[in-house]
């Protein structure tokens, strides 16, 4: 394998646009991951959320996410905390704990970023949820036995499905 040469192309708030060699792709400047979060309450139900994404233009279905160590605040922060936190402030529900399911690249063409699915067990309703101050998220909890119509209606009425869902559902399934 030859030596990287690393050239910066762009630098923004949230991204960074690089070249190595022949190839373009993203970097976060204030993030090591992202967490994606597997969500069941007691009453059998998935925690999702819909939310618009400008990169869409769309609205979208996804499960309860953010990016770890983005906010100074929280730079060191540990996948699990991180995703313990998102799940409160987008959902509403606390969690007791919380384990690593999967990780891995989001986009290995476009992107350096790793993806974390986690999932957040003992889940207490706290409060309704919605997201930090910007956000504009909406939550859903759908029981398991009905999620599959559930998504399909939501994709007819002209959503986006985020498939990482679907991976979340197989390791529910799998136990």
């Amino acid at each position: 394998m030859s030596e990287m040469k690393i050239e910066t192309l762009y630098e923004g708030r949230f991204l960074r646009l690089v070249r190595d060699r022949h190839w373009e792709y993203t970097e976060r400047t204030n993030s090591s991951g992202a967490g994606f979060i597997l969500a069941v309450t007691p009453e059998d139900e998935l925690l999702l959320v819909e939310q618009y994404r400008l990169p869409l233009h769309a609205r979208t279905i996804e499960l309860p996410a953010g990016m770890i160590g983005d906010d100074e605040g929280f730079k060191d922060e540990a996948i699990e905390a991180s995703a313990l936190r998102e799940l409160e402030e987008e959902t509403g529900y606390r969690g007791r704990a919380a384990r690593i399911l999967a990780s891995g690249p989001v986009a290995a063409g476009m992107t350096s970023e790793q993806l974390h699915l986690v999932q957040i067990t003992g889940l207490e309703r706290v409060h309704d949820g919605g997201g930090v101050e910007g956000e504009d998220i909406t939550v859903h909890r759908v029981p398991l036995a009905q999620v599959h119509d559930w998504l399909e209606r939501k994709r007819a009425e002209g959503l986006q499905i985020e498939p990482r869902i679907y991976a979340a559902l197989y390791f529910q399934l799998r136990g």
